[in-house]
């Protein structure tokens, strides 16, 4: 099990966590997903594609901060 954190920018409220982790909770291998409003995201599972992740955070409308 890995476990990877990013920082997202632009969210705002709590739809805005709730639409990443959505988004993040249907990338392949990803067990867990936790965010918060401060942008902190963190991604538990196996064989996580770092590209799969910003392109889920992407999907919900936002960017992970490079």
């Amino acid at each position: 099990m890995t476990t990877r954190d990013y920082s997202v920018r632009g969210m705002t409220c709590s739809h805005c966590v709730l639409s990443v982790r959505e988004e993040v909770s249907e990338v392949p291998g990803v067990r867990a997903v936790d965010v918060d409003l401060s942008g902190r995201l963190t991604v538990t599972g196996h064989d996580i594609s770092d590209d799969a992740v910003r392109a889920a955070v992407a999907e919900a409308g936002y960017e992970v901060a490079a």
